[in-house]
């Protein structure tokens, strides 16, 4: 269905906000490759995240804590050479940013430098405020990231919805609050209780994407190869898969295989 934003040449931390007030939900999806960046910005989404869940889906990790900052700039250098429309989001990686504000001004600006994103996206509250604060004071857009942030996970240890008890719940409204009026320009809420998420939409004027946070959010966002169905292990509640690219490329390799075999591929047609 064709918006008033949709067909903006380029959409901005200013659009997003706009596209809040005027109560149009926000598409976002991640990505991590040329390709398939250049695949999903040319559908019309509105937000490419390149998640540290490139840890992952392209590396095989159990965790997003491997993955390094040189692997996140290579990752969103390739995205950003794809895209033309879409805005993009850069995770910050474990360890790039907890150790100090400073730490946290050098990962940000090397990944504006040398990748040419456009923003990028921390986890915490209001114990890395200090970070946030010294990454925007550099004019470095900064998207924040509460309820279950995968790079605590030892922390935590379990990947079950979070803030479901009133203390945690307390603590992520005011973390939320303390984020906005630091000046992130958007809020990832991760797993948590929908009726938490309309109440953090409502006290915060900026927008809130949710991912298994229900259907109150601002917006949404999935990890790519899950709502695609290529990594079919992963089966959370809140995923919608819209593909099942898993079993179209198995098939297809199968039938190349066979082809090959058979002596059927190549054929004179695809010969010089």
């Amino acid at each position: 269905m064709s918006t008033k934003f949709s067909q903006v040449k380029r959409v901005t931390t200013h659009q997003l906000q706009a596209m809040k007030e005027a109560g149009e939900k926000i598409s976002m999806l991640t990505a991590y490759d040329y390709s398939m960046a250049r695949l999903i910005d040319a559908a019309g989404i509105d937000v490419i995240l390149v998640g540290d869940s490139a840890s992952n889906v392209m590396a095989g990790n159990e965790t997003t804590l491997p993955i390094t900052l040189d692997q996140m700039i290579y990752h969103a250098t390739s995205v950003v050479k794809a895209v033309q429309r879409a805005l993009i989001v850069i995770d910050i990686p474990f360890g790039s940013y907890q150790g100090s504000s400073q730490e946290a001004l050098r990962s940000a600006i090397r990944i504006m430098k040398e990748s040419g994103a456009h923003s990028v996206k921390m986890e915490g509250g209001k114990e890395i405020l200090e970070s946030v604060d010294r990454v925007l004071s550099a004019g470095v857009p900064v998207m924040g990231h509460l309820g279950l942030t995968p790079q605590a996970i030892y922390k935590f240890g379990t990947y079950a919805v979070r803030a479901r008890e009133k203390e945690e719940a307390e603590k992520l409204i005011d973390d939320a609050i303390a984020l906005e009026k630091s000046g992130c320009f958007a809020l990832v809420l991760e797993k948590v209780p929908s009726d938490l998420t309309r109440q953090v939409v409502e006290e915060l004027s900026i927008p809130v994407i949710g991912i298994g946070a229900g259907p109150h959010a601002d917006g949404q966002v999935l990890v790519m190869h899950d709502m695609l169905g290529i990594n079919k292990e992963f089966n959370p509640r809140f995923l919608r898969r819209y593909a099942d690219l898993q079993e179209i490329i198995t098939d297809a390799v199968r039938q190349y295989i066979t082809d090959v075999k058979s002596k059927d591929f190549p054929n004179l047609d695809e010969s010089y």
